[in-house]
């Protein structure tokens, strides 16, 4: 695997690292943890046909962490010299000695250190001339507006290349890292006039450029998407069966992790505080977290403390069997980490028999939700209320578009009430999730 395209090699990062642990531990550090990193990428944007914006980036960083004893010191730097390395340390060392000593801030137990290192196919460089990137988005653009003339505006157009790599190691013997690539696509177009414009979007990201939808083929959603969004209506509050389209249900799944991780758990801050083994979702519902898969947009074979990932459940049957920590947090909790510093790997919802028109037919009357707004969800109390679009649903069709509407809800009610999940299941992310049928919500409107 070459890594030409970087300024800097590997083997350089691991000595970057080294030496920054030895400095730390040579000026009074108890342990310490450091890593070096650099990404560097380009964006290219055109807007009706013409070019809007060509960025590039390049960055690098190093962020060291100290203990002496229980307390902790963390310094950064984007200079790369000795006596940067140097400087930082000190840096830290000196923030270590004014904080208070907390017995659960360390390093990850040295057992728990991951010792294999798989090649999970992360990384796969686009070498994308400029040219050929316009050329890529104008076809993505211009498949949008070929959809339908109602379509007479765009937001833009946008292909995007990215690179990364990374090393990371602590004073209990661990030291690793790999490059990474993440490339997307993506196009918003707006339809309609002043008494009645819509806009919607669509876009693709993967590994691997040959992994990504095409172009042309990610502008002709786009335009679709729009285009149905027009004429939407009102409609009178009530109850009513809600169908989270895949894009809007992984948010869903997003705060079952909020609400299962360490920081909101220590600090009480949870509606899932002490559900470990609990009924938490409707019997249907497998949820399972597969760090080690080929290309996952969140694979890696250990975490942010550097310790090894496992694939594990954390839905089963409904029942909750895992959360996600880190060693913090975990010790905070008088748990063992889970492998999840720095959050979730890839977590895919287990998907049912049904596609969206399938799912649509089965629940008859309702709503289709297409796009969540706001940020109405209440982590301590589970209580979810948002502003949505989307499309009513009569006799399993689509009867109208509707927009300026509320949803309302309990996190616990709607987790435990899912009924059916779907087989269109969207890979976009650290979430691998399909549409999910709720039986019952309330659906504000006029």
């Amino acid at each position: 695997m070459s890594d030409h395209r970087f300024y800097h090699s590997s083997d350089t990062f691991k000595q970057m690292v080294r030496d920054l642990l030895a400095r730390a531990l040579e000026r009074g550090a108890s342990d310490s943890e450091a890593e070096v990193h650099e990404s560097f990428g380009q964006n290219v944007t055109v807007r009706r046909n013409e070019v809007e914006t060509i960025e590039y980036n390049r960055d690098k960083a190093l962020a060291v962490t100290v203990y002496v004893g229980h307390k902790r010191g963390h310094a950064t730097s984007s200079v790369f010299t000795p006596q940067a390395l140097c400087d930082t340390v000190d840096a830290a060392l000196s923030i270590a000695r004014f904080t208070g000593s907390d017995d659960c801030a360390g390093l990850a137990d040295k057992e728990n250190l991951a010792t294999e290192f798989p090649d999970l196919d992360l990384y796969h460089p686009w070498n994308l001339p400029i040219e050929d990137a316009i050329a890529l988005a104008k076809s993505c653009e211009a498949a949008a507006f070929a959809v339908d003339k109602r379509i007479n505006n765009s937001e833009g157009a946008s292909v995007g290349v990215h690179e990364s790599q990374f090393v990371y190691g602590n004073s209990r013997g661990f030291l690793g890292g790999y490059p990474t690539s993440r490339h997307s696509v993506g196009c918003a177009v707006i339809a309609g006039h002043d008494d009645g414009m819509q806009r919607d979007d669509w876009y693709t990201t993967a590994r691997a450029s040959s992994d990504l939808e095409a172009a042309a083929s990610v502008g002709a959603i786009a335009g679709r998407r729009t285009i149905r969004r027009l004429d939407s209506r009102q409609i009178k509050t009530s109850r009513a069966p809600v169908l989270f389209e895949a894009p809007v249900a992984a948010g869903l799944i997003g705060h079952l992790v909020a609400a299962a991780s360490g920081g909101s758990l220590y600090r009480k801050s949870s509606f899932l505080l002490d559900a470990l083994g609990k009924q938490v979702f409707s019997p249907i519902v497998q949820i399972s977290d597969l760090p080690h898969s080929k290309r996952g947009l969140a694979s890696s074979a250990f975490d942010d403390e550097g310790v090894a990932t496992r694939s594990r459940d954390i839905v089963n049957d409904g029942v909750l069997q895992g959360y996600f920590l880190g060693s913090y947090s975990a010790r905070k909790l008088g748990m063992q980490t889970t492998g999840n510093a720095g959050g979730n790997h890839n977590l895919v919802i287990e998907k049912g028999p049904l596609d969206l028109a399938g799912l649509m037919k089965k629940m008859d009357r309702g709503l289709l939700v297409t796009e969540v707004l706001g940020q109405g969800v209440n982590l301590v109390t589970g209580d979810y209320s948002r502003g949505v679009a989307g499309f009513w649903i009569e006799h399993g069709e689509v009867a109208h578009a509707v927009d300026e509407i509320t949803i309302a809800g309990n996190l616990k009610n709607m987790f435990r009430g899912i009924t059916d999940i779907g087989s269109d299941v969207l890979v976009r992310g650290s979430k691998q999730c399909p549409s999910i049928l709720i039986d019952n919500m309330t659906i504000a409107g006029n």
